[in-house]
């Protein structure tokens, strides 16, 4: 696997200019070679829910379509377009995904699939965790996948790229199930790096043209990067992403993970960058997560509460809340919520504290932006 990470400035969303990026990737990407008429390639954008392009929460469709046209200027025939929201995955669900992402659209114009069946089936695997996973159904007969992710922040893993972007392959509330079954940051992280192993994407292009900042994937604002980012290795890929956000890569747990495990490096190496190497530096003043933090900041408190840090640390530790006003009581977060423990009173949400898991499902799916990450001592230890 290359271990090169090319970078391609891109001003704007130019589906000419986008595709001529791709296409020269394309070129350099000795996986790309075994792209023939014959094979059946799979898409997997970022659809995390029914958000608008220029909201910066899904792949934009002019990459997914300029990624589709290249393919087509290969011979490629068979191209599906397929990903699995946050919340309840039904056909209906996906169609309102697909038109509101504009996918649906582009697909219907370049004469692909935008997969809406909503089918899956549970496969083995041979993981540290994972013995199997329930896996959608264009993954599992893919001869090719690419992986199309958002350049995003994320209030829980810090930063979410081409690896976390895969999390997407598992349909609906499954995923809230493996929340629930790996609350640790930790425990998830490692059952991330499982998932890539078994997925296992061909190549990564990466949509930061215009990426998130702040509370993302779906509450932080959009940030004008101008660049689309492109590997055969996501995870060398993910550390160029860290390295332009201003993160520390052992603060994302499927990196830290990674790491242990030696299936990625511990930091980015300069010597990796191809195409235009001067844009590879840290973006000032990019704004990461409100809940950015050391994954072990007991060394903050003082010395007489370091007794109790695990106590101490669980209670600051950030975690969602409801902003009353804002809420609509539509019941997604409810939804979604992996230990059930939001309830919908007098049409409003309402989280019982002392069974969150803390994985913030309920941020990222919450459609007006009601459910805030807040720090109880942040203010007060400087967390």
């Amino acid at each position: 696997m290359n271990e090169q990470v090319f970078f391609f400035s891109q001003p704007e969303y130019n589906l000419e200019q986008i595709q001529q990026a791709v296409e020269e990737f394309f070129a350099h990407s000795e996986a790309c070679q075994k792209l023939t008429p014959d094979t059946k390639v799979l898409l997997k954008p970022n659809l995390l829910a029914k958000h608008a392009p220029e909201k910066s929460v899904t792949t934009h469709p002019l990459v997914v379509q300029a990624v589709i046209r290249a393919l087509k200027s290969k011979g490629v025939k068979t191209i599906t377009v397929a990903d699995s929201p946050g919340g309840v995955y039904t056909p209906a669900i996906m169609k309102a995904i697909g038109q509101a992402s504009g996918l649906e659209e582009v697909c219907k114009q370049e004469g692909a699939e935008f997969y809406t069946q909503c089918q899956f089936s549970t496969c083995s695997a041979e993981g540290k965790l994972m013995h199997q996973f329930t896996l959608l159904e264009p993954v599992l007969q893919a001869d090719f996948i690419i992986n199309l992710p958002k350049m995003k922040t994320h209030v829980m893993t810090n930063m979410t790229g081409a690896v976390k972007n895969l999390f997407g392959t598992i349909p609906g509330l499954q995923k809230a199930e493996l929340h629930m079954r790996f609350p640790q940051k930790q425990y998830f992280g490692d059952m991330l790096c499982d998932l890539w192993e078994k997925v296992r994407p061909d190549i990564t292009i990466m949509d930061a043209i215009v990426a998130m900042e702040g509370d993302g994937p779906a509450g932080g604002n959009p940030r004008k990067v101008g660049l689309l980012l492109a590997a055969e290795n996501p995870w060398n890929l993910d550390l160029a992403v860290c390295g332009l956000m201003g993160v520390n890569p052992h603060q994302v747990p499927y990196l830290d993970a990674a790491i242990r495990r030696g299936i990625c490096q511990p930091k980015f190496q300069p010597q990796w960058v191809e195409g235009e190497k001067e844009k590879y530096h840290t973006i000032e003043g990019y704004k990461l997560p409100s809940g950015y933090v050391e994954m072990d900041f007991s060394n903050r408190f003082p010395v007489f509460l370091r007794w109790a840090s695990p106590t101490i640390v669980k209670f600051a530790a950030p975690r969602p809340k409801v902003q009353q006003k804002k809420c609509i009581g539509c019941g997604k977060c409810a939804e979604i919520c992996p230990g059930k423990t939001i309830a919908i009173q007098n049409k409003k949400a309402k989280i019982l504290p002392a069974n969150c898991i803390r994985c913030f499902c309920c941020h990222e799916m919450c459609p007006v932006k009601a459910i805030d990450v807040v720090r109880p001592l942040g203010a007060l230890f400087n967390l």
